[in-house]
């Protein structure tokens, strides 16, 4: 059972330690980089100085601390500690996705049918959540549909460190890190102009770039063979 979940280091423990520790660094990176670039095209306005939309919150809670220390606190347990913390409910989810689902879908469809497929699938699953607008408030409905394109676009990335590694480790790291910082990096938005989440952000319309644009370098500079397919069971 072990095996058939991929829940081992894979056939290079030294290949898969590697890709956890750049998917450590890598996701939180790859979050800034779609905050910079939707403030860079004006799709979001930030507050770096003030923190308003952070210390917005923090007085809603009745807390006089400090936005700035707070702020940095939040950021060092999202980056550090969350992966770790975040890993074990997340486990659950990867050991259906990339675990189980992906190896067999890609077996049968191909690399790329696979992981549309397997996104598909994953972003389906959210459906009852995303369709009463959550990650995306101002969709409502559509924040559903939305949402998809955001998993398809996200398990090409993901699914590229199960298929590199052969092992599911680093897909739990990546996405138990995401779900660490995404939300936590539209924090740093300007209360007067809170983000709209359909375009900044990881999970927005520039996300969609950016994960895409991350998917393409990872599969061209680190083209997975069919030996790394993992085989159906």
């Amino acid at each position: 059972m072990i095996i058939f979940l991929a829940v081992t280091f894979g056939p290079s423990v030294s290949r898969t330690l590697w890709t956890m520790a750049a998917t450590w660094i890598g996701v939180p990176l790859i979050v800034a980089l779609a905050l910079a670039l939707s403030a860079a095209f004006g799709l979001v306005s930030l507050d770096l100085a003030g923190l308003s939309i952070f210390e917005q919150g923090l007085r809603s809670q009745g807390s006089r601390a400090d936005p700035a220390a707070v702020m940095t606190v939040q950021v060092l347990i999202a980056v550090v500690a969350a992966p770790i913390l975040n890993a074990i409910p997340v486990l659950g989810e990867e050991l259906g996705w990339r675990g189980w689902l992906q190896p067999r879908l890609v077996a049968s469809r191909g690399v790329f049918g696979g992981l549309v497929l397997t996104g598909l699938i994953w972003g389906l699953w959210h459906f009852p959540l995303t369709l009463l607008g959550y990650n995306y408030p101002s969709l409502g409905f559509w924040s559903g549909p939305f949402f998809v394109v955001t998993c398809v676009l996200l398990g090409f990335c993901v699914g590229w460190l199960r298929l590199r590694t052969g092992s599911v480790w680093p897909p739990v790291l990546a996405h138990a890190s995401l779900n660490g910082v995404a939300g936590l990096a539209l924090l740093f938005g300007d209360a007067a102009e809170p983000p709209d989440t359909v375009f900044a952000g990881i999970t927005g319309l520039v996300g969609w770039v950016v994960l895409a644009a991350v998917a393409l370098v990872l599969f061209r500079l680190f083209p997975v063979r069919q030996a790394d397919r993992a085989p159906a069971a």
